[in-house]
């Protein structure tokens, strides 16, 4: 069986799996009046209403039911977005408008268009579904350690990244001191992020295993450091602040994952370096790099390290330009 036919299976086992433990098989959901489809129908009416709403400040009068919204989804879009045959969707809709849970009104934009909202009693039906639900999953991953709820977070939102969705949440960038293992991490990202963007042969990884191996056997507490970026537990991006003498330290291995590049990682990891070279006591902070790694570069620039030299040099299976930069403290 192919790779690709065996994640197949497991997407397929795994489906099977979820829609038997919450419940998706069952008749209605979380023991409500609606079957899924209505449940989702409702959701989306309640989700693109408040959202109109709060692009106009009103968000809290429309949870609290009072909101006059004179703006809201078309039938149609409902339709689109959720993939329904339209005639499905206009069985449900007259259910809900039968149930007083819907209106329907003429949009004051356009004479033409036949606009759908929560009534003030849709609004409460769509807050206990949603309170159902909620207690529902908290049963499901109350046995959970706080560790593997984290683990669980960060794959539900990777698994909807790589199938093409998108998650609103950006997670806060935070910066921790190495620990056991994370030397290592940084051995393998950087050597295999620089093989496949630009190209570097193995001669680069013994130079980043030589540079984390002493490292580790002449660490300075104090006076040393590596940190970590992460987001949201997950490992993004790395630092090296290395003694080179009591007034000189050494930027090394600066990296961030592909994943996190844009949201100012590198920069943060950098701002780390200078700032604890200063408190510290470190006069001089120099680094060493290539031109080809353009970001880098310029996060250095931008930092106020100064380009001090540069030389021609074949290494790592390629012609490349050297440069030496130094930052006065």
């Amino acid at each position: 069986m192919s790779d690709r036919s065996a994640l197949v299976a497991k997407i397929r086992g795994f489906n099977r799996f979820y829609t038997r433990t919450v419940g998706l098989l069952e008749e209605t959901l979380t023991q409500s009046p609606y079957t899924l489809t209505e449940a989702r129908v409702l959701f989306e009416l309640g989700h693109r209403t408040s959202r109109a709403a709060a692009n106009i400040g009103g968000e809290r009068e429309f949870l609290a039911g009072t909101f006059n919204l004179n703006s809201g989804p078309a039938a149609s879009e409902i339709a689109d977005e959720l993939r329904l045959d339209p005639a499905y969707l206009t069985r449900i809709l007259r259910k809900f408008a039968s149930a007083g849970l819907t209106e329907v009104r003429t949009d004051p934009a356009d004479g033409r268009r036949r606009i759908l909202s929560l009534t003030r009693k849709g609004v409460t039906a769509l807050a206990e579904l949603q309170a159902a639900a909620d207690r529902d999953i908290a049963r499901l991953v109350q046995p959970l350690s706080d560790q593997r709820l984290h683990d669980l977070g960060r794959a539900l939102r990777q698994t909807t990244e790589l199938l093409g969705g998108s998650t609103s949440e950006k997670p806060e960038i935070v910066l921790r001191p190495h620990s056991i293992g994370d030397v290592g991490w940084v051995i393998e990202r950087q050597s295999r992020l620089y093989a496949e963007e630009y190209g570097w042969n193995g001669e680069y990884e013994a130079l980043v295993c030589e540079i984390g191996a002493s490292f580790i056997r002449s660490f300075k507490p104090g006076k040393e450091f590596c940190w970590i970026a992460e987001a949201d537990g997950e490992r993004v991006g790395a630092i090296f602040l290395i003694r080179k003498s009591e007034e000189l330290a050494q930027l090394r291995l600066l990296h961030v994952e592909r994943a996190a590049r844009g949201r100012g990682v590198g920069s943060k990891l950098v701002a780390e370096c200078i700032e604890t070279a200063r408190r510290v006591g470190y006069g001089r902070i120099v680094l060493w790099t290539n031109d080809v790694l353009v970001d880098a570069r310029q996060l250095y620039e931008r930092a106020g390290f100064k380009l001090a030299s540069e030389e021609r040099h074949t290494s790592f299976g390629k012609k490349l330009n050297g440069q030496n930069w130094e930052l006065e403290l």
